[in-house]
């Protein structure tokens, strides 16, 4: 079955740096877009960016637009979202999920982001 396990969330400080990593089985991870996703609490879900089987055509919110960057490795089954340049406002649950914006078919079980001096 489908299975993602996001990872590298913590705490950061403003103006800090994360990555996030997402390993994927279950499914073929290189045909599929998969997408980073995230919900801040009390909040609805907010898809973040998205990327193709082969990773030619990204999109980002414009929240994140030039602070975050998308990226996949096919033969290791993995996403990723680098984020830097953190905002408290970018304080959430991070989710990887399959597909190109919400509603998702699959999504992991998120791994938590705090931005705080």
């Amino acid at each position: 079955q489908v299975h993602l396990v996001e990872s590298g969330g913590g705490l950061a400080q403003p103006g800090g740096s994360l990555r996030l990593s997402c390993a994927a089985s279950g499914f073929t991870f290189s045909s599929y877009t998969m997408s980073w996703a995230r919900q801040a609490r009390g909040k609805r879900l907010e898809w973040v960016s998205s990327i193709d089987s082969d990773g030619s055509d990204i999109y980002y919110a414009d929240s994140v637009k030039g602070r975050f960057t998308i990226s996949r490795d096919n033969a290791k089954n993995t996403l990723y979202l680098q984020m830097n340049s953190l905002k408290p406002e970018d304080t959430a649950l991070y989710y990887c999920a399959t597909g190109a914006t919400p509603p998702f078919d699959y999504w992991g079980q998120g791994t938590q982001v705090t931005v705080s001096s």
